[in-house]
């Protein structure tokens, strides 16, 4: 697996929310990665995909809810995200694409 290919697994697919864009005012970017994802293996990809410089990366994990849909009970996935933090002078615009 090459490292680019490799970059593209760690990085699933941005968040584009409400809270999400308000924080792009602030220098940061929210993705969705897999859960066994490590912060030096998220920055390393978002440094290598976007040629930005990263100043810190912070993770969270959201647990499936239980959700009842036309009397059936299922689990939400979990899921991890990121909030990448760049440097004075690096932005990222997640609408135009990779």
């Amino acid at each position: 697996m090459s490292a680019t290919e490799k970059y593209y697994n760690t990085l699933i697919a941005p968040i584009i929310t409400e809270k999400s864009t308000m924080a792009g005012e602030n220098n940061q970017v929210v993705f969705r990665v897999p859960l066994e994802a490590t912060k030096p293996e998220i920055s390393q990809a978002v440094e290598g995909l976007f040629k930005v410089k990263v100043k810190a990366v912070n993770t969270l994990r959201l647990k499936g809810k239980q959700k009842l849909f036309r009397g059936h009970r299922y689990t939400r996935t979990t899921v991890k995200k990121a909030i990448i933090t760049l440097e004075d002078g690096h932005t990222i615009d997640i609408t135009t694409g990779l």
